[in-house]
Protein backbone atom coordinates (compact mmCIF):
# COMPACT_ATOMS: atom_id res chain seq x y z
CA UNK A 1 0.00 0.00 0.00
CA UNK A 2 2.54 2.55 0.97
CA UNK A 3 6.17 2.12 -0.42
CA UNK A 4 8.95 4.36 0.94
CA UNK A 5 12.41 4.07 -1.41
CA UNK A 6 15.41 5.92 0.04
CA UNK A 7 13.97 8.65 1.54
CA UNK A 8 16.62 11.25 3.07
CA UNK A 9 15.59 14.92 5.06
CA UNK A 10 18.42 17.20 5.57
CA UNK A 11 17.84 20.30 7.83
CA UNK A 12 20.43 22.51 6.45
CA UNK A 13 23.38 20.23 7.12
CA UNK A 14 21.71 18.13 9.30
CA UNK A 15 20.80 14.28 8.55
CA UNK A 16 17.56 13.34 9.76
CA UNK A 17 16.64 10.65 7.70
CA UNK A 18 19.76 8.84 6.19
CA UNK A 19 17.72 6.87 3.25
CA UNK A 20 14.87 4.94 5.16
CA UNK A 21 13.23 1.88 3.05
CA UNK A 22 9.75 0.75 4.47
CA UNK A 23 6.55 -0.97 3.26
CA UNK A 24 3.34 -0.67 5.09
CA UNK A 25 0.32 -3.13 4.07
CA UNK A 26 -3.49 -2.43 3.97
CA UNK A 27 -5.30 -3.15 7.22
CA UNK A 28 -1.93 -3.51 9.14
CA UNK A 29 -0.63 -1.41 12.63
CA UNK A 30 2.43 -0.80 12.42
CA UNK A 31 4.39 1.14 15.36
CA UNK A 32 7.77 3.55 15.01
CA UNK A 33 9.76 3.67 17.99
CA UNK A 34 12.96 4.60 18.95
CA UNK A 35 14.93 7.69 21.09
CA UNK A 36 13.94 10.97 20.98
CA UNK A 37 16.18 12.59 17.72
CA UNK A 38 16.23 9.25 15.95
CA UNK A 39 13.75 10.40 12.65
CA UNK A 40 10.51 9.32 13.83
CA UNK A 41 7.94 12.38 13.90
CA UNK A 42 10.23 12.92 10.81
CA UNK A 43 9.17 10.39 9.09
CA UNK A 44 6.03 10.11 10.03
CA UNK A 45 4.98 13.74 8.49
CA UNK A 46 7.09 13.19 5.32
CA UNK A 47 4.83 9.88 4.90
CA UNK A 48 1.54 12.13 5.65
CA UNK A 49 2.47 14.56 3.00
CA UNK A 50 3.14 17.33 5.72
CA UNK A 51 6.92 17.76 4.50
CA UNK A 52 8.76 16.83 1.67
CA UNK A 53 11.52 14.64 1.51
CA UNK A 54 15.11 15.69 0.39
CA UNK A 55 15.10 12.47 -2.08
CA UNK A 56 13.84 9.69 -2.40
CA UNK A 57 10.00 8.27 -3.30
CA UNK A 58 6.84 7.33 -1.66
CA UNK A 59 4.47 5.33 -3.61
CA UNK A 60 0.78 5.19 -2.30
CA UNK A 61 -0.93 2.59 -3.80
CA UNK A 62 1.30 3.17 -6.89
CA UNK A 63 1.01 7.18 -6.91
CA UNK A 64 4.36 8.52 -6.73
CA UNK A 65 3.08 11.30 -4.00
CA UNK A 66 6.50 12.63 -4.06
CA UNK A 67 5.97 14.23 -7.49
CA UNK A 68 2.84 16.04 -7.16
CA UNK A 69 2.35 19.83 -6.64
CA UNK A 70 1.61 21.15 -3.70
CA UNK A 71 -2.17 21.80 -4.72
CA UNK A 72 -2.69 18.15 -5.55
CA UNK A 73 -0.88 17.08 -2.54
CA UNK A 74 -3.13 19.34 -0.31
CA UNK A 75 -6.01 17.35 -1.99
CA UNK A 76 -4.76 13.66 -1.79
CA UNK A 77 -3.66 14.51 1.50
CA UNK A 78 -7.67 15.43 2.29
CA UNK A 79 -8.67 12.63 1.03
CA UNK A 80 -6.99 9.83 1.75
CA UNK A 81 -4.97 10.24 5.04
CA UNK A 82 -6.36 11.00 8.16
CA UNK A 83 -4.00 12.34 11.30
CA UNK A 84 -4.27 11.87 14.78
CA UNK A 85 -1.72 13.78 17.22
CA UNK A 86 -0.77 13.76 20.89
CA UNK A 87 -2.69 17.27 21.33
CA UNK A 88 -6.26 16.66 19.79
CA UNK A 89 -6.16 20.31 18.11
CA UNK A 90 -10.05 20.52 18.46
CA UNK A 91 -11.40 24.23 17.64
CA UNK A 92 -12.67 24.87 20.81
CA UNK A 93 -15.40 27.20 19.41
CA UNK A 94 -17.04 23.95 17.79
CA UNK A 95 -18.74 21.28 19.08
CA UNK A 96 -17.50 17.31 19.14
CA UNK A 97 -20.07 16.96 15.58
CA UNK A 98 -18.88 20.12 13.78
CA UNK A 99 -14.92 19.37 14.76
CA UNK A 100 -15.63 15.95 13.10
CA UNK A 101 -17.30 17.50 9.76
CA UNK A 102 -14.66 20.32 9.17
CA UNK A 103 -12.21 17.80 6.88
CA UNK A 104 -16.04 16.71 5.36
CA UNK A 105 -17.01 20.23 4.45
CA UNK A 106 -12.96 20.98 3.09
CA UNK A 107 -13.82 17.83 0.65
CA UNK A 108 -16.70 19.66 -0.24
CA UNK A 109 -18.76 17.11 1.45
CA UNK A 110 -22.74 18.55 1.52
CA UNK A 111 -23.80 19.19 5.01
CA UNK A 112 -26.35 16.72 5.97
CA UNK A 113 -24.42 13.58 4.61
CA UNK A 114 -21.42 15.20 6.69
CA UNK A 115 -23.25 15.36 10.13
CA UNK A 116 -24.80 11.77 9.16
CA UNK A 117 -21.16 10.17 9.01
CA UNK A 118 -19.79 12.16 11.71
CA UNK A 119 -22.80 10.79 13.64
CA UNK A 120 -21.83 7.33 12.57
CA UNK A 121 -18.51 7.62 13.52
CA UNK A 122 -19.14 9.13 16.97
CA UNK A 123 -21.77 6.66 17.54
CA UNK A 124 -18.61 3.85 16.81
CA UNK A 125 -16.14 5.31 19.01
CA UNK A 126 -18.61 5.59 22.20
CA UNK A 127 -19.02 9.24 22.45
CA UNK A 128 -22.50 10.05 19.88
CA UNK A 129 -23.92 11.63 23.02
CA UNK A 130 -20.93 14.24 23.41
CA UNK A 131 -21.89 15.34 19.63
CA UNK A 132 -23.03 18.64 20.86
CA UNK A 133 -20.44 19.83 23.46
CA UNK A 134 -17.45 21.60 22.81
CA UNK A 135 -13.76 20.10 23.56
CA UNK A 136 -13.67 21.74 27.11
CA UNK A 137 -16.89 19.91 28.19
CA UNK A 138 -14.99 16.70 27.41
CA UNK A 139 -12.51 14.56 28.83
CA UNK A 140 -9.23 13.99 27.95
CA UNK A 141 -10.32 10.54 26.67
CA UNK A 142 -13.68 11.77 24.91
CA UNK A 143 -11.46 14.49 23.17
CA UNK A 144 -9.05 12.09 21.48
CA UNK A 145 -11.83 9.49 20.12
CA UNK A 146 -13.31 13.11 18.94
CA UNK A 147 -9.97 13.59 16.90
CA UNK A 148 -9.86 9.76 15.45
CA UNK A 149 -13.73 10.38 14.18
CA UNK A 150 -12.60 13.63 12.49
CA UNK A 151 -9.42 11.54 11.09
CA UNK A 152 -11.70 9.13 9.92
CA UNK A 153 -14.68 11.11 8.21
CA UNK A 154 -13.22 11.25 4.55
CA UNK A 155 -12.59 7.52 4.45
CA UNK A 156 -8.89 7.67 4.64
CA UNK A 157 -6.93 4.98 3.16
CA UNK A 158 -4.04 5.44 6.36
CA UNK A 159 -4.14 6.72 9.51
CA UNK A 160 -0.79 8.31 11.29
CA UNK A 161 -0.89 9.23 14.85
CA UNK A 162 1.95 10.83 16.80
CA UNK A 163 2.61 9.55 20.11
CA UNK A 164 -1.47 9.19 20.25
CA UNK A 165 -2.11 8.58 24.12
CA UNK A 166 0.72 10.33 25.35
CA UNK A 167 -1.27 13.07 26.76
CA UNK A 168 -3.45 10.70 28.39
CA UNK A 169 -4.03 8.83 31.49
CA UNK A 170 -3.14 4.89 31.53
CA UNK A 171 -7.35 3.82 31.16
CA UNK A 172 -7.43 6.39 28.61
CA UNK A 173 -4.41 5.31 26.43
CA UNK A 174 -5.34 1.55 26.60
CA UNK A 175 -8.36 2.28 25.64
CA UNK A 176 -7.09 4.30 22.83
CA UNK A 177 -4.99 1.88 21.97
CA UNK A 178 -7.55 -0.96 21.61
CA UNK A 179 -9.42 1.22 19.55
CA UNK A 180 -7.12 1.44 16.65
CA UNK A 181 -7.37 -2.40 16.62
CA UNK A 182 -10.75 -2.28 16.40
CA UNK A 183 -10.57 0.39 13.45
CA UNK A 184 -7.95 -2.22 11.87
CA UNK A 185 -10.56 -4.71 13.03
CA UNK A 186 -14.03 -3.19 11.54
CA UNK A 187 -12.79 -0.80 8.98
CA UNK A 188 -10.01 -2.44 7.44
CA UNK A 189 -7.93 0.73 8.74
CA UNK A 190 -4.60 1.02 8.19
CA UNK A 191 -2.66 2.75 10.63
CA UNK A 192 1.33 3.85 11.49
CA UNK A 193 1.97 5.18 14.87
CA UNK A 194 5.14 6.97 16.66
CA UNK A 195 5.04 6.31 20.36
CA UNK A 196 7.00 5.81 23.19
CA UNK A 197 4.37 3.55 24.81
CA UNK A 198 6.06 -0.02 24.46
CA UNK A 199 2.82 -1.30 25.22
CA UNK A 200 1.01 0.16 22.12
CA UNK A 201 4.20 -0.89 20.23
CA UNK A 202 4.40 -4.29 21.18
CA UNK A 203 0.37 -4.66 20.46
CA UNK A 204 1.24 -3.82 16.43
CA UNK A 205 1.07 -5.97 14.03
CA UNK A 206 4.77 -4.93 13.26
CA UNK A 207 7.10 -2.62 14.92
CA UNK A 208 9.89 -0.31 13.26
CA UNK A 209 12.57 0.35 15.50
CA UNK A 210 14.49 3.76 14.22
CA UNK A 211 17.87 4.56 15.44
CA UNK A 212 20.33 7.98 13.81
CA UNK A 213 17.75 8.32 10.74
CA UNK A 214 17.25 4.38 9.44
CA UNK A 215 15.29 1.67 10.68
CA UNK A 216 16.94 -0.94 12.37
Amino acid sequence: MIVGKNIKKKYGTLDVLKGVDLHISEAEVVSIVGSSGAGKTTLLTILGTLDRPSSGEILFNDVNITSLNDKKLAAFRNQHIGFVFQFHHLLPEFTALENVCIPAFINKVAKKEAELKANELLDLLGVKTRANHKPSELSGGEQQRVAVARALINNPKVIFADEPSGNLDSENAQNLHQLFFTLRDELKQTIVVVTHNETLANMADRKLVMKDGLIQ
